[in-house]
């Protein structure tokens, strides 16, 4: 069985949207977009070269995967474009559009059944990058493996964020961090169960906190 891999460059305000440049994704008026690009140092690039040097396949959504295909087949002296041009190219997709990018396969229908039936097949791991529109899915499903979070000391006040209301509660366990020379926080986390809660609270409320629950309750 495959595993996911699931990579997400965010603000610390949780926005994904364009990271890239300005031409990335200027949906929605944002106007920001390549606010990623000056913060990249040797501690990111060690690191993201970990990730891309051994075997995957891509696994993307239709925006990604268009945003790519505009990309990497044209930067022919970059071991990663020659890398991302030979290896599958999975695409969760609605559309009957055709996928000409070399070596590029459609998941139509139920993404996370298609998804689940991928990584159940014999091959090299899946990688996501940015497609984030696939994580819900995935995560209701328990199918992202290991997800690595690169937090950017920006604040872009509006756009696309990763995880929206409605993403399945979880808990995550820390199996790897550093932090880049440039302020970049990068977090690999795996699954670890349902969300583990307590209480700070004391035993037996006094009268401002019975007050206090008792309101919120109404408010709620």
């Amino acid at each position: 069985m495959r595993k996911i891999i699931a990579g997400v460059f965010q603000s610390l305000d949780g926005v994904k949207q364009a990271p890239g440049g300005p031409s990335e994704d200027p949906t929605g008026a944002f106007t920001l977009g390549g606010w990623s690009f000056t913060f990249w140092d040797e501690v990111m690039g060690d690191y993201m070269d970990g990730v891309i040097g051994g075997d995957f396949d891509l696994l993307l959504g239709r925006k990604t995967y268009e945003i790519f295909a505009a990309h990497w087949p044209f930067m022919t002296d970059d071991p990663i474009g020659e890398k991302f041009d030979k290896i599958a190219k999975y695409v969760v997709t609605s559309s009957t559009e055709p996928l000409t990018w070399n070596n590029s396969h459609a998941i139509n229908g139920d993404a996370a059944a298609g998804i689940a039936r991928l990584k159940a097949s014999d091959g090299p791991d899946l990688l996501i990058q940015g497609s984030s529109k696939l994580y819900p899915a995935l995560i209701e499903a328990g199918l992202i493996d290991q997800l690595f979070l690169m937090t950017f000391p920006v604040v872009l006040g509006g756009g696309k964020r990763v995880f929206e209301n409605g993403v399945k509660a979880g808990a995550l366990k820390l199996v790897d961090h550093r932090v880049s020379t440039t302020g970049v926080i990068i977090a690999t986390y795996e699954p670890a169960g349902p969300v583990p809660t307590g209480s700070f609270a004391m035993p037996e409320p006094n009268e401002l906190e019975r007050a206090r629950q008792e309101r919120m309750k109404r408010e709620g």
